[in-house]
């Protein structure tokens, strides 16, 4: 979903604003031996490599007996550190890390490490780049590149994961046979090379870390990769499920017992009758939910308060207002509308709900459409979110108010099928209920509520089956690669203008972003759900070309929640990759499970480098407005079948 104008306005006079500041010219980037807590092996910056179990501490108490210990972590330009207490939180790193290094004159293609369009090479036993997990044995599929927006003396390595790495798993990295331009071998820096001789005494800087190094190398070993042209080793352990989704949790199940079987409070504010040829009725009023934001209300910039035992915790009587805005289709009149929760995109709003496509997909197919807004990430949070960008140590507001954007929609489900039945707006003249009550919730959402209601959909009780509109996993990923970035980027490049930093500060972030995105829940999105949870089923719509929401991140998403592509996904030719949607099973005329689409209307393929497409049309609005596609849309949210609408071809849209 393209930014709003008046949002785009606001960020324009946000950064104007910041720019008067005196900002003084960024310091050089400190060594990484100089500060404490940095990690000696990779000097270009401190947090290199990352993620690492140099940044953690043994802790008994925790699911992974680890507990991440960071000390040191960036300085914007105006020289505020980013306070690390709330990445501390946590007893791993995001399970989408991509793995950061700085490797000098490292030329990706003479090395033969696997490029974004041959995955399937990172599995080799050659490969340059290992990924292993050392509890199983499994190597792990991943892509290399390095960041296209960097100078060359600040470009990061970036390995990312092709699926998912485990929860609570451990995972050992090995970079080797690494060869520049010319295709010579680089050897390791001097603080590895010494890591890598005789053992050092005691006394020594590099001891500790020779130390640890060792386990790691002995790690390697036992899964058969030696120390021939080793260039860098580490290790990192991965969040687990409590701390991952453990807050959400807690928030959910307290405030659902004490909601029991009961609808939440509502307050209908406004109904207009005749609204168009497709919808005979919005409604719009608030739901109440309980918040768990240490500001009552949880306005934008609230974080979450936290009682002694460090889970969220509400203030006295601290209630959260979830404005709701639902198109009830002409249809309902005839035969009641089933109950679907839909999600808006990028910092919008509820107000999407009355998109012609929604009232479409509504009319055409006999649904109810709520939708409340995504806080933390909704248009009123856009002045938080641009100072978060600038002091990434307040982004834990942004998180922390998407943790509490996911109860408010799991509230307005409870008041969409316990509830609104019983209100006049949702009547017709005769008293009888506009909505299906007999019918399951489901849910809908495009581009960020694509994104979002994956996490939505993985901690519901309610919803069983879930439609993700041009959706993806994982904003480190994303970020890079989209066309509405830019625009914030600017206040990066003014607060961090290091490009390394730059990478270093979007992985920390993402670590904080896992709590309220699918990236933190996919492997519970499907068939492994969360305690409390049922078992769902999800359809991807995938726009080939997508300039907003990189389709390469739908393909991680699909390959950790075990989603089927339909085959043929695209026609010969379209896609560069040596294996098209590798790792990622197929299916034909119809499927009962999880599934994504390629809907391909022509534009050309993405960029192959961490960089957003500005060739061609963006097709990110395509899949919605097709009415094969929301006929698709409606058979799967109403039997749980993906049914091939495409005539046994690829899904072509003409735009």
């Amino acid at each position: 979903m393209r930014l709003p104008q008046r949002t785009l306005s606001a960020i324009a006079a946000l950064a104007a604003s910041l720019a008067l500041l005196t900002v003084p010219p960024a310091a050089p980037p400190a060594a990484a031996e100089t500060a404490p807590g940095c990690d000696p092996i990779d000097p270009a910056a401190c947090l290199l490599p990352f993620p690492s179990d140099w940044y953690t501490v043994a802790d008994s108490g925790t699911p992974t007996g680890r507990r991440v210990h960071l000390r040191t972590t960036l300085r914007n330009a105006l020289g505020q550190a980013v306070r690390p207490d709330e990445w501390n939180r946590a007893d791993g790193f995001s399970p989408g890390s991509m793995l950061l290094s700085r490797v000098p004159g490292v030329d990706l293609t003479r090395t033969g490490a696997a490029p974004i369009t041959d995955i399937g090479a990172s599995l080799r036993d050659d490969a340059p780049i290992v990924i292993v997990d050392t509890r199983t044995g499994e190597r792990w599929p991943y892509w290399a590149e390095l960041d296209a927006n960097a100078p060359d003396g600040r470009k990061a390595l970036i390995v990312r994961p092709a699926r998912n790495f485990r929860e609570g798993h451990h995972y050992a990295v090995a970079l080797r046979n690494l060869r520049d331009a010319s295709g010579n071998p680089i050897a390791p820096n001097d603080a590895f090379a010494r890591i890598l001789g005789p053992a050092l005494p005691p006394g020594d800087p590099l001891h500790r870390r020779q130390r640890d190094t060792r386990n790691v190398l002995a790690a390697l070993d036992r899964h058969g990769v030696g120390r021939d042209g080793l260039y860098l080793a580490w290790d990192f352990t991965v969040a687990s499920r409590q701390s991952l989704a453990g807050p959400v949790l807690h928030m959910r199940d307290e405030a659902l017992r004490g909601l029991g079987d009961r609808s939440p409070s509502f307050l209908v504010t406004q109904v207009t009758d005749d609204v168009d040829d497709r919808i005979a009725r919005e409604v719009k009023g608030v739901v109440w939910a309980p918040s768990y934001l240490d500001q009552y209300g949880g306005l934008p910039g609230s974080a979450l308060h936290r009682g002694g035992d460090g889970r969220p915790a509400r203030l006295p009587g601290n209630s959260q207002a979830v404005p709701f805005q639902c198109e009830i289709p002409r249809s309902a009149f005839t035969e009641p509308a089933r109950p679907a929760l839909y999600g808006h995109g990028l910092l919008g709003s509820e107000g999407e709900v009355d998109a012609g496509n929604v009232k479409s997909m509504a009319a055409e197919h006999g649904f109810v459409f709520c939708a409340t807004r995504w806080i933390g990430m909704s248009e009123e949070d856009v002045p938080n979110v641009v100072s978060a960008l600038a002091d990434l140590t307040r982004f834990r507001t942004v998180a922390d108010r998407t943790q509490q954007g996911l109860l408010n929609f799991v509230f307005l489900g409870r008041a969409m099928t316990r509830g609104f039945a019983g209100h006049r707006a949702f009547q017709d003249a005769a008293g009888a209920s506009l909505i299906d009550t007999g019918a399951e919730l489901t849910f809908d959402g495009n581009s960020q509520g694509g994104i979002m209601g994956g996490a939505l959909t993985a901690v519901s009780p309610d919803i069983r089956r879930a439609v993700l509109g041009v959706p993806a996993m994982n904003y480190s990923t994303l970020l890079n690669r989209s066309s509405d970035f830019p625009q914030y980027g600017r206040i990066l490049d003014l607060f961090y203008p290091d490009k390394l930093d730059q990478q270093i500060g979007i992985a920390l972030i993402q670590m904080l972003w896992d709590r309220g995105e699918a990236n933190g829940y996919a492997w519970h999105m499907t068939d492994d759900p969360l305690p409390g949870t049922p078992e769902h089923r999800v359809l991807m719509h995938v726009a080939f070309g997508d300039h907003q929401v990189a389709p390469v991140a739908a393909e991680v998403q699909a390959r950790t929640i075990g989603a089927r592509v339909h085959a043929p996904a695209v026609r010969p030719g379209r896609k560069p990759d040596k294996v098209p949607y590798w790792g990622i099973p197929t299916f034909g005329a119809s499927h009962e499970g999880s599934a994504m689409i390629i809907w391909d209307s022509g534009s050309p393929h993405p960029p192959l480098s961490n960089t957003p497409p500005t060739e061609g049309r963006d097709p990110h609005s395509d899949p919605r407005n097709n009415a094969d596609a929301r006929r698709q849309k409606a058979i799967f949210l109403k039997t749980g079948v993906v049914r091939d609408v495409c005539g046994g071809g690829p899904c072509v849209i003409s735009p």
